[in-house]
């Protein structure tokens, strides 16, 4: 299936927040291996790797989404390159009830507060396309390079 990079313009952004019953917060790298792990049973070891580079910084670049102690979600930026957000996910128990747009939301609006003006959602499937359009009017990037087309197994 072809993805595309997606661009999101952050100064089009409202930034409104979802009720959920569900809380989103920025991770403390202290929960690192946590969040690890839940990414490695539910998702990939690409993923899980990308996700280590957003975890180790003095601010991490990860948010998580919880339900009591429960990790259910997560999502990233500036893990593969600057101003590329992801990846994101979100446990197929949980989904189609708003987390994974909170989770767009709340990443977005953190790297508008960190003096980004634009995102790239890189590799996204055409199926998953009209969720990025949807939840932050997320466009296709025509002629995009794709960093993830230079990864050495692919």
């Amino acid at each position: 299936m072809p993805s595309s990079d997606l661009l999101v313009d952050l100064y089009q952004q409202d930034f409104k927040k979802i009720d959920l019953e569900f809380k989103i917060k920025r991770v403390l790298s202290t929960d690192g291996d946590q969040i690890i792990d839940f990414i490695l049973k539910r998702f990939s070891p690409r993923w899980a790797s990308e996700v280590k580079s957003g975890l180790y910084k003095p601010n991490p670049f990860c948010f998580i989404a919880t339900d009591g102690q429960q990790i259910i979600g997560f999502a990233c930026y500036d893990a593969t390159a600057k101003g590329f957000f992801g990846p994101m996910g979100v446990d197929e128990n949980y989904r189609s009830k708003g987390i994974g747009a909170s989770l767009v939301v709340q990443c977005l609006e953190a790297m508008y507060f960190d003096g980004y003006a634009y995102a790239i959602i890189g590799g996204v499937s055409e199926r998953t396309q009209p969720f990025y359009y949807k939840t932050c009017k997320a466009l296709p990037i025509e002629n995009s390079r794709k960093i993830y087309s230079r990864m050495f197994d692919r």
